[in-house]
């Protein structure tokens, strides 16, 4: 392909393969929109969308060797990402603990979301920190991301703005549908008051597992 850009069709097929794989991103998405509603989950879809740019950036102008040549910055950003995953992981818990001890009880509140929201803070804003403190998309943009630019190309930015605008297709689709499922979702918890506990529940192993996963990158 022209403007510089190394095997366009192989860049695009790893990014499909890359977006569509479960981390943390898709998962915080689905989860707002299942437990708050689709404007919740549009919120979190663009707090990544946005994380991803910041990211994109600073890959094209150097973020990723300056980690590479301080290791301990980016283990500091490991550990405060993986520490945050945990910490939303661990409010969802108890989130649906507190639910289901008010439903065995026969209190008026028993559903997870009638608790406490996913994080404390505006999904917009927990979705942004999630994408800029994850390990998965540091390495896919500082060292997937990159290699698909000739830097000897006559318009290499431009060339990464091709890419950059790819990736956030494929990632506007994928969220966006994420969303949708996510609203079907609420629909259900709202009928079934266990189903929505133990989504609940499962969805803050899941975030406490993607979060001690996540802690062991690198980017070697």
């Amino acid at each position: 392909m022209s403007l510089g850009i190394v095997d366009y069709p192989t860049f695009l097929l790893g990014t499909i393969f890359v977006v569509l794989l479960p981390g943390p991103n898709s998962l915080y998405v689905m989860t707002s929109a299942s437990r708050h509603g689709w404007r919740s989950g549009a919120w979190a879809a663009l707090g990544v969308l946005v994380g991803d740019t910041v990211l994109m950036c600073a890959a094209v102008f150097g973020a990723a060797s300056l980690l590479k040549l301080v290791p301990a910055l980016f283990l500091g950003l490991r550990l405060a990402g993986a520490a945050y995953l945990c910490w939303i992981g661990l409010q969802l818990m108890r989130a649906a603990w507190r639910a289901s001890q008010a439903m065995r009880r026969g209190e008026a509140i028993a559903t997870p979301e009638e608790g406490v929201r996913t994080g404390a803070l505006h999904p917009f804003r927990s979705a942004l920190l999630i994408s800029l403190m994850n390990p998965k998309a540091i390495l896919f943009f500082f060292s997937f991301f990159i290699q698909f630019v000739d830097p000897q190309a006559g318009h290499p930015l431009l060339a990464f703005l091709v890419l950059g605008v790819s990736v956030q297709l494929c990632s506007m689709t994928y969220l966006a549908t994420l969303v949708l499922a996510g609203a079907k979702l609420a629909a259900a918890f709202r009928r079934h008051r266990r189903l929505a506990i133990g989504g609940t529940g499962a969805v803050g192993a899941l975030f406490v597992a993607f979060g001690m996963k996540l802690a062991t990158a690198s980017l070697e």
